[in-house]
Protein backbone atom coordinates (compact mmCIF):
# COMPACT_ATOMS: atom_id res chain seq x y z
CA UNK A 1 0.00 0.00 0.00
CA UNK A 2 1.14 3.57 -0.71
CA UNK A 3 1.75 6.08 2.22
CA UNK A 4 0.00 9.44 1.83
CA UNK A 5 0.79 11.49 -1.47
CA UNK A 6 1.83 14.89 -1.39
CA UNK A 7 -0.50 17.68 -2.53
CA UNK A 8 1.65 20.71 -3.26
CA UNK A 9 0.41 24.13 -2.62
CA UNK A 10 0.12 24.98 -6.25
CA UNK A 11 -2.21 21.96 -6.94
CA UNK A 12 -4.52 22.93 -4.17
CA UNK A 13 -5.15 26.17 -5.20
CA UNK A 14 -5.80 24.83 -8.97
CA UNK A 15 -8.49 22.69 -7.54
CA UNK A 16 -9.69 25.45 -5.59
CA UNK A 17 -11.09 26.78 -8.96
CA UNK A 18 -13.52 24.35 -9.11
CA UNK A 19 -14.94 27.33 -6.35
CA UNK A 20 -16.25 29.28 -9.38
CA UNK A 21 -19.24 26.41 -9.69
CA UNK A 22 -21.28 27.47 -6.64
CA UNK A 23 -20.55 30.68 -7.26
CA UNK A 24 -22.13 30.85 -10.51
CA UNK A 25 -25.17 28.97 -9.38
CA UNK A 26 -25.91 31.82 -7.11
CA UNK A 27 -25.22 34.56 -9.80
CA UNK A 28 -27.73 32.40 -11.71
CA UNK A 29 -30.50 31.74 -9.43
CA UNK A 30 -29.90 35.29 -8.17
CA UNK A 31 -29.63 33.80 -4.40
CA UNK A 32 -27.24 37.37 -3.29
CA UNK A 33 -24.51 34.93 -1.05
CA UNK A 34 -21.99 35.39 -3.33
CA UNK A 35 -20.15 37.95 -0.52
CA UNK A 36 -21.09 35.08 1.72
CA UNK A 37 -19.51 32.23 -0.17
CA UNK A 38 -16.17 34.32 -0.72
CA UNK A 39 -15.91 35.28 3.46
CA UNK A 40 -16.76 31.46 4.48
CA UNK A 41 -14.13 29.73 1.90
CA UNK A 42 -11.84 32.66 2.91
CA UNK A 43 -12.30 32.24 6.77
CA UNK A 44 -12.28 28.04 6.08
CA UNK A 45 -8.67 28.51 4.22
CA UNK A 46 -7.14 31.17 6.77
CA UNK A 47 -8.06 29.58 10.08
CA UNK A 48 -7.02 25.97 8.51
CA UNK A 49 -3.89 26.92 7.50
CA UNK A 50 -3.13 28.57 10.63
CA UNK A 51 -4.53 25.78 13.07
CA UNK A 52 -2.64 23.30 10.84
CA UNK A 53 0.66 25.15 11.75
CA UNK A 54 -0.03 25.72 15.47
CA UNK A 55 -0.87 22.24 15.45
CA UNK A 56 2.27 21.59 13.90
CA UNK A 57 4.08 23.21 17.08
CA UNK A 58 1.94 21.34 19.66
CA UNK A 59 2.20 18.03 18.59
CA UNK A 60 6.15 18.59 18.60
CA UNK A 61 6.03 20.23 22.06
CA UNK A 62 3.59 17.33 23.18
CA UNK A 63 3.04 19.22 26.84
CA UNK A 64 0.07 17.86 29.30
CA UNK A 65 -1.17 21.57 29.83
CA UNK A 66 -1.00 22.84 26.68
CA UNK A 67 -2.92 20.02 25.41
CA UNK A 68 -5.97 20.52 27.89
CA UNK A 69 -5.65 24.04 27.55
CA UNK A 70 -6.66 23.34 24.09
CA UNK A 71 -9.21 21.07 24.49
CA UNK A 72 -10.51 23.95 27.37
CA UNK A 73 -10.59 26.48 24.60
CA UNK A 74 -12.36 24.15 22.01
CA UNK A 75 -15.34 23.61 24.64
CA UNK A 76 -15.63 27.09 25.24
CA UNK A 77 -15.72 28.21 21.53
CA UNK A 78 -18.02 25.23 20.83
CA UNK A 79 -20.58 26.17 23.55
CA UNK A 80 -20.47 29.66 22.68
CA UNK A 81 -21.04 28.37 18.65
CA UNK A 82 -23.59 26.53 19.83
CA UNK A 83 -25.81 29.21 21.87
CA UNK A 84 -24.88 31.80 19.11
CA UNK A 85 -26.54 29.25 16.20
CA UNK A 86 -29.43 28.47 18.50
CA UNK A 87 -29.94 32.11 18.50
CA UNK A 88 -30.52 31.71 22.08
CA UNK A 89 -28.58 34.15 25.12
CA UNK A 90 -25.48 33.35 26.27
CA UNK A 91 -25.49 34.82 29.59
CA UNK A 92 -28.55 32.59 30.83
CA UNK A 93 -27.52 29.06 28.53
CA UNK A 94 -23.31 29.43 28.32
CA UNK A 95 -22.65 27.72 31.26
CA UNK A 96 -25.11 24.74 30.85
CA UNK A 97 -23.81 23.95 27.03
CA UNK A 98 -20.42 24.07 28.57
CA UNK A 99 -21.62 21.53 31.20
CA UNK A 100 -23.57 19.29 28.76
CA UNK A 101 -20.69 19.35 26.23
CA UNK A 102 -17.80 18.34 28.91
CA UNK A 103 -19.52 15.53 30.81
CA UNK A 104 -20.49 14.29 27.44
CA UNK A 105 -16.46 14.96 26.25
CA UNK A 106 -14.15 14.15 28.87
CA UNK A 107 -15.23 10.71 30.07
CA UNK A 108 -15.26 9.18 26.75
CA UNK A 109 -11.54 10.69 25.88
CA UNK A 110 -10.07 9.41 29.04
CA UNK A 111 -11.78 5.46 28.03
CA UNK A 112 -10.56 6.09 24.51
CA UNK A 113 -6.68 7.34 25.52
CA UNK A 114 -6.28 4.87 28.21
CA UNK A 115 -8.07 1.63 27.74
CA UNK A 116 -8.50 1.42 23.63
CA UNK A 117 -5.76 3.69 21.72
CA UNK A 118 -3.42 3.97 24.33
CA UNK A 119 -1.09 6.16 23.01
CA UNK A 120 2.61 6.74 24.40
CA UNK A 121 2.04 8.80 26.52
CA UNK A 122 -1.40 8.82 27.02
CA UNK A 123 -1.95 12.58 26.51
CA UNK A 124 -0.24 12.78 22.86
CA UNK A 125 -1.25 15.84 21.08
CA UNK A 126 -1.61 13.65 18.42
CA UNK A 127 -4.28 11.72 19.38
CA UNK A 128 -5.90 13.79 22.03
CA UNK A 129 -6.78 16.71 20.23
CA UNK A 130 -7.65 15.54 16.99
CA UNK A 131 -10.41 12.78 18.95
CA UNK A 132 -11.64 15.92 20.90
CA UNK A 133 -12.13 17.23 17.61
CA UNK A 134 -13.78 14.82 16.12
CA UNK A 135 -16.46 14.23 19.02
CA UNK A 136 -16.60 18.01 19.45
CA UNK A 137 -17.64 18.81 16.17
CA UNK A 138 -20.18 16.44 15.26
CA UNK A 139 -22.27 17.65 18.69
CA UNK A 140 -22.32 20.88 17.74
CA UNK A 141 -25.31 20.68 15.00
CA UNK A 142 -27.34 17.96 16.99
CA UNK A 143 -27.06 20.75 20.29
CA UNK A 144 -27.59 23.71 18.42
CA UNK A 145 -31.29 21.65 16.47
CA UNK A 146 -31.96 20.16 20.18
CA UNK A 147 -32.03 23.75 21.48
CA UNK A 148 -34.03 25.39 18.83
CA UNK A 149 -36.36 22.76 18.50
CA UNK A 150 -36.99 23.27 22.36
CA UNK A 151 -37.46 26.92 23.02
CA UNK A 152 -39.81 26.99 19.55
CA UNK A 153 -41.71 24.34 21.16
CA UNK A 154 -42.17 27.17 24.19
CA UNK A 155 -43.03 29.42 21.50
CA UNK A 156 -45.42 27.85 19.21
CA UNK A 157 -47.20 25.63 21.97
CA UNK A 158 -47.19 27.74 24.62
CA UNK A 159 -50.84 26.94 25.13
CA UNK A 160 -49.91 22.91 26.04
CA UNK A 161 -47.14 23.86 28.31
CA UNK A 162 -49.45 26.34 30.32
CA UNK A 163 -51.84 23.57 30.46
CA UNK A 164 -50.39 21.04 32.02
CA UNK A 165 -48.88 23.11 33.92
CA UNK A 166 -53.24 24.41 35.41
CA UNK A 167 -53.99 20.71 35.12
CA UNK A 168 -50.79 20.28 38.38
CA UNK A 169 -48.13 19.45 36.39
CA UNK A 170 -44.55 20.59 37.41
CA UNK A 171 -42.80 22.90 35.07
CA UNK A 172 -40.34 19.81 34.15
CA UNK A 173 -43.17 17.67 34.06
CA UNK A 174 -45.43 20.25 31.30
CA UNK A 175 -41.78 20.92 29.09
CA UNK A 176 -41.09 17.27 29.23
CA UNK A 177 -42.69 16.20 25.33
CA UNK A 178 -40.42 19.18 24.35
CA UNK A 179 -37.24 17.66 25.59
CA UNK A 180 -38.32 14.25 24.17
CA UNK A 181 -38.96 15.57 20.86
CA UNK A 182 -35.88 17.47 20.78
CA UNK A 183 -34.09 14.66 21.63
CA UNK A 184 -35.83 12.87 18.83
CA UNK A 185 -34.76 15.87 16.00
CA UNK A 186 -31.66 16.39 17.33
CA UNK A 187 -30.24 12.49 16.90
CA UNK A 188 -32.07 11.57 14.00
CA UNK A 189 -29.30 12.94 11.89
CA UNK A 190 -26.44 10.63 13.55
CA UNK A 191 -28.86 7.29 13.37
CA UNK A 192 -29.23 7.94 9.31
CA UNK A 193 -25.43 8.73 9.09
CA UNK A 194 -24.70 5.50 10.94
CA UNK A 195 -27.45 3.31 9.34
CA UNK A 196 -25.94 3.78 5.77
CA UNK A 197 -22.39 4.01 7.08
CA UNK A 198 -20.27 1.78 4.92
CA UNK A 199 -23.25 1.42 2.27
CA UNK A 200 -23.76 5.12 1.24
CA UNK A 201 -20.94 6.88 2.78
CA UNK A 202 -17.02 6.01 3.80
CA UNK A 203 -16.58 8.69 6.58
CA UNK A 204 -13.59 11.04 6.74
CA UNK A 205 -11.57 9.27 9.40
CA UNK A 206 -11.55 6.00 7.74
CA UNK A 207 -11.05 7.72 4.32
CA UNK A 208 -8.51 9.74 5.64
CA UNK A 209 -6.55 6.86 7.26
CA UNK A 210 -6.96 4.36 4.04
CA UNK A 211 -5.50 7.87 1.95
CA UNK A 212 -2.60 7.98 4.47
CA UNK A 213 -1.98 4.22 4.14
CA UNK A 214 -3.28 2.25 6.88
CA UNK A 215 -4.74 -0.92 5.91
CA UNK A 216 -8.62 -1.30 5.41
CA UNK A 217 -9.34 -3.34 8.34
CA UNK A 218 -7.17 -1.16 10.94
CA UNK A 219 -9.12 2.07 9.50
CA UNK A 220 -12.92 0.24 10.30
CA UNK A 221 -11.75 0.00 13.37
CA UNK A 222 -10.87 3.36 14.59
CA UNK A 223 -13.65 4.40 12.56
CA UNK A 224 -15.94 2.39 14.60
CA UNK A 225 -14.37 3.18 17.69
CA UNK A 226 -15.17 6.79 16.83
CA UNK A 227 -18.64 6.15 15.71
CA UNK A 228 -19.81 4.49 18.94
CA UNK A 229 -18.45 7.55 20.85
CA UNK A 230 -19.61 10.22 18.88
CA UNK A 231 -23.23 9.17 18.95
CA UNK A 232 -22.69 8.24 23.30
CA UNK A 233 -20.97 11.82 23.34
CA UNK A 234 -24.43 13.47 21.17
CA UNK A 235 -26.71 11.27 23.39
CA UNK A 236 -24.93 12.41 27.03
CA UNK A 237 -24.57 16.06 25.72
CA UNK A 238 -27.90 16.35 24.57
CA UNK A 239 -29.96 15.05 27.28
CA UNK A 240 -27.38 17.32 30.36
CA UNK A 241 -27.41 20.44 27.93
CA UNK A 242 -31.34 20.10 27.62
CA UNK A 243 -32.12 19.53 31.08
CA UNK A 244 -29.88 22.06 32.58
CA UNK A 245 -31.07 24.54 29.87
CA UNK A 246 -34.22 24.36 31.86
CA UNK A 247 -33.45 24.89 35.50
CA UNK A 248 -32.13 28.52 33.88
CA UNK A 249 -35.28 28.50 31.71
CA UNK A 250 -38.07 27.53 33.95
CA UNK A 251 -38.86 29.08 37.33
CA UNK A 252 -40.77 27.28 39.88
CA UNK A 253 -43.88 28.52 39.19
CA UNK A 254 -43.36 27.73 35.39
CA UNK A 255 -42.53 31.20 34.11
CA UNK A 256 -40.21 30.87 30.92
CA UNK A 257 -37.88 33.38 31.62
CA UNK A 258 -35.33 32.69 28.62
CA UNK A 259 -36.26 33.29 25.25
CA UNK A 260 -34.97 33.15 21.87
CA UNK A 261 -33.00 36.37 21.00
CA UNK A 262 -35.32 38.33 18.30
Amino acid sequence: MQNSLEISWAQLALFSVVLVIPLLVNRYYQLAMAKEILIAVSRMAVQLILVGLYLQYVFSLNNLFVNIGWIILMILIGSSAIVGKANLPKRALFMPVVCGVSIGLLPLMLLLCYAIIRPEPVYSAQYVIPLAGMLLGNSLSSNIVALQNLFEAFEQRRSEYEAAIALGATPFQAASPFVLAALKKAQAPILASMATTGLVTLPGMMTGQILAGASPVLAIKYQLVILIAIFVMISVSLTLTLQLSLKRTLSQTGRIKVKPLS
